[in-house]
């Protein structure tokens, strides 16, 4: 029975979510397995990835095979070094404190690339929000002065009217009188 170490896909359409387990080769993408060793999202910036690293590394000793896939997320996590680094030691070439030095030293680089990831990614969501908020502000202010200018025009031809309409009572007023004038006299 030759094993392979797989992904098997849960989630709604559109939203996969899977699960990393050990698996008979023979059986179905989705079916049964033998150990799940994680789970990985790659819904989220950047994916997650949750994987128990001795329980991969038992598998990869015990000679399952890896998809491709499931080699990617494997190196990702560090399992595939810690395998490297346990036949290191099975030879002799290094101890147990030094294969442990090395995979806490690169562990800890990988955790500083993805914390260096995930805050360029706050910062240019927040660079975007402030762009968007100062084009809003931009344009309500656009807004405000056309409104403000739409007033005065207003508030000016109403007062050109009123002038006119009192212009016209005063010629009015001029005509009647005359008329009141010649009409005595005559």
């Amino acid at each position: 029975m030759s094993v392979k170490i797989r992904l098997q896909r849960h989630g709604k359409k559109g939203k996969p979510f899977y699960w990393v387990v050990a698996a008979d080769a023979r059986s179905k993408r989705d079916g049964k397995y033998l150990e799940k060793i994680g789970t990985y999202n790659p819904n989220t910036n950047p994916a997650t990835i949750d994987l128990n690293l001795d329980s991969a590394v038992k598998w990869l000793h015990n000679g399952a095979q890896p998809t491709d896939t499931a080699r990617a997320i494997l190196s990702y996590k560090g399992a595939l070094l810690k395998h490297h680094l346990d036949g290191g030691i099975r030879k002799g070439a290094l101890t147990q404190e030094q294969a442990d030095a090395k995979l806490a030293a690169w562990l800890e680089a990988k955790a500083g690339k993805v914390d260096a990831k995930k805050d360029g990614l706050t910062k240019a969501q927040a660079d975007v929000k402030a762009k968007a908020l100062k084009a809003e502000q931009e344009v309500n202010a656009k807004r405000l002065a056309a409104a403000a200018q739409a007033e005065a025009d207003a508030i000016a031809a109403a007062s050109a009217a009123e002038a006119t309409e009192e212009v016209a009572e005063v010629e009015a007023a001029e005509e009647a009188s005359e008329e009141n004038n010649e009409t005595t006299e005559a």
